[in-house]
């Protein structure tokens, strides 16, 4: 069989060297392909399950921190509401007095509803004339009855009960154990809870100051009613007291049932009870310190009087390297701030750490499962890589003595089942196919799709002189073998020298060099492909001979010019083919051989391409139909003639 030419051979080195990384990295991709995907996926499921947990933790501590601190709020209002609700109550007391016939009645329903009110330390009632009736419970249970004596200043009468000697009846409870006289210059007109309820005429709650009676931080609710008395209408303010030691005791109770601590701020952000500190506040003053200090410092960033203050927040923070959840709320009938706070550890602890308990064992299953998905991958891999090395072949169109692949993986016996009917199919249609051309445009990278490009090419055309009488006188079967063997061996020959077969038309051939690859010196290949092409013929044609056969009598023309290469046709029916003046000029050098009696005729710029390497006679000099410029034609010589 002949050797291939070195730059055929150098090409295929090329396309295998290129194939070889490709074909490597296709064999690591394809054994890690199932791995690739299981790992993706579960680490995908796991991360998804891992962030939705997360936010469905989140999501639940933020609801039971939401649900706690509006626990706390409902409290804190029924607290103030019941409060208000006696204050109101005696404000509307059609027969209140502060003094007179009419105030030891007054008295008594102050002292009864003062018993049924836990939340309030007194409840007490003035006029304008600067009377006051007051019932206390804090520091000790007592009656006061408040005159005022002009420029002497105030008479107050001091009733002591005796809630503590343990009485039954009401009536006992109400007993006076001792009564004090005391002039003092308390006049209740000019306290603050009485002059802003006299001023604004409505209800008002007031900021902390100091109890006359008991000498402690608390506030005050206050209720203005004007009242028709006989020297006219008079101004009667009902007011009742919580010391912030009791308020903090209820705030601290609230809050004991939940997770975290609370807190209530006045409106000026000042603490007035707070659960995270045994006992009241004893004087006013701005958190500086721990958690409550952070928060305080986080809310003192809104302005004051912005709208934000007076709505429902909820933030994280952090203190001490501790995260605590937070939220506050703004209590519209005191102008107070609820603020509430619980550990995140505290209330999520036990449901992160069961999440990263499954998160773990997520963890340990992925292990697993990537352990199977690699037994899995190498029982996958082998027929797989087989498989791969079929379809390169087929795709190369490589189609003889492929190897057949079995698997018990269906999809895998379904595919060579599959390479193998496209390779049985190939091999029939590739005999109707220029298979190396379609080989080196697929090495090239081309598509097959409808194309061209201008190309210097040799192009070669190829007759058999006399063969329409010769058909007429063969039989058939003798004519398709002769044919065939003739085709056969200038097929070889054509391959051995780079040329490209572009076409069989009956007896003769379209042959093509520099297209569809580049080929260096083309004119002399061609040339020499000739040469070689009638020298097989002869021998061809003497083997004929001897078995009383008819001989093929050859004529070439060839020329070298600029042609439009590429794939041409139809949509459904492609050709790779070469079109233009230069394949028309090659076809009519070839026709001139019966006019001059010659066998191999080459135009004068194949002549001149190459250099006098090989012998070449000047014949003629034609008109060619459709051409401006005369042709001169060379016939190439087998042997070199000697010279003069």
């Amino acid at each position: 069989m002949p050797t291939k030419d070195p730059g055929t051979a150098s090409a295929s080195a090329a396309a295998s060297s290129s194939e070889s990384p490709r074909l490597r990295r296709f064999r690591v991709d394809v054994g890690t392909i199932i791995l690739l995907v299981v790992v993706v996926q579960s680490l995908l499921l796991l991360g998804l399950s891992y962030w939705g947990s997360q936010r469905l933790v989140g999501a639940i501590g933020e609801s039971a921190h939401r649900a706690d601190h509006q626990r706390v709020e409902d409290k804190v209002n029924a607290f103030l509401a019941r409060a208000m609700l006696v204050v109101e109550a005696i404000a509307a007391t059609p027969s209140l007095k502060a003094d007179g016939a009419q105030g030891k009645t007054s008295a008594e329903l102050l002292w009864v509803l003062l018993q049924q009110s836990p939340e309030l330390d007194s409840v007490y009632a003035a006029d304008d004339l600067g009377r006051m009736l007051m019932v206390q419970r804090y520091p000790e249970a007592a009656v006061r009855h408040i005159r005022s004596e002009g420029e002497r200043g105030t008479l107050e009468v001091w009733e002591f009960k005796g809630l503590s000697a343990g009485r039954q009846s009401a009536q006992e409870r109400y007993l006076t154990e001792r009564t004090e006289l005391r002039h003092t210059q308390y006049d209740p007109r000019t306290r603050d809870w009485f002059v802003h309820a006299a001023t604004s005429g409505h209800a008002i709650w007031t900021s902390p100051y100091i109890f006359s009676a008991a000498q402690e931080l608390g506030v005050s609710y206050a209720v203005p009613a004007w009242r028709q008395a006989k020297e006219g209408p008079r101004l009667t303010v009902a007011s009742g007291d919580v010391t912030l030691k009791r308020l903090s005791e209820f705030v601290r109770l609230f809050s004991r049932a939940g997770y975290g601590d609370s807190a209530l701020l006045g409106p000026d952000r000042n603490v007035l009870a707070r659960s995270d500190v045994p006992g009241p506040a004893l004087h006013l003053a701005r958190p500086e310190h721990g958690v409550l200090g952070a928060i305080h410092a986080h809310l003192r960033e809104q302005p004051h009087g912005s709208a934000l203050r007076k709505a429902s927040q909820q933030f994280p923070l952090v203190v001490d390297h501790q995260r605590y959840l937070v939220r506050s709320s703004y209590i519209p009938t005191t102008g107070w701030t609820l603020v509430s706070w619980v550990p995140e550890d505290k209330l999520l602890g036990g449901l992160r750490r069961a999440v990263l308990l499954a998160l773990m064992g997520g963890v340990a299953f992925l292990g697993l499962v990537l352990w199977l998905a690699l037994r899995l991958a190498k029982r996958v891999t082998a027929p797989v890589e087989q498989l791969s090395g079929i379809a390169r072949r087929i795709g190369r169109l490589e189609l003889d003595d492929l190897p057949r692949v079995n698997s018990h993986v269906m999809e895998l016996q379904h595919l060579d089942q599959a390479l193998d009917e496209s390779a049985r199919g190939l091999q029939a249609f590739r005999r109707f196919v220029p298979v190396d051309v379609v080989r080196q445009l697929l090495d090239k990278g081309r598509s097959l799709a409808p194309s061209g490009e201008p190309r210097e090419v040799t192009v070669m055309f190829t007759d058999v002189n006399g063969f329409t009488a010769l058909a007429e006188s063969l039989p058939p079967a003798v004519l398709v073998e002769q044919l065939t063997r003739y085709f056969n061996v200038a097929s070889e020959v054509i391959a051995h020298h780079g040329g490209t077969i572009d076409k069989f038309m009956g007896d003769g051939m379209m042959v093509l060099w520099g297209a569809p690859n580049d080929l260096p010196d083309a004119p002399l290949q061609a040339c020499r492909a000739a040469l070689a092409l009638m020298q097989a013929l002869d021998e061809l044609n003497a083997e004929w001979g001897s078995q009383g056969l008819q001989p093929f009598d050859t004529r070439i023309g060839i020329h070298t010019g600029t042609v439009v290469a590429g794939v041409l046709g139809a949509q459904d029916r492609l050709a790779y083919t070469a079109v233009g003046d230069t394949v028309n000029v090659a076809s009519r050098i070839e026709a001139i051989n019966r006019e001059l009696g010659t066998r191999v005729l080459v135009s004068e710029t194949t002549a001149n391409a190459l250099a006098d390497r090989l012998p070449v006679r000047r014949m003629h000099t034609v008109e060619l139909r459709g051409r401006q410029r005369p042709l001169n034609v060379y016939e190439l010589l087998l042997t070199r003639r000697p010279g003069p």
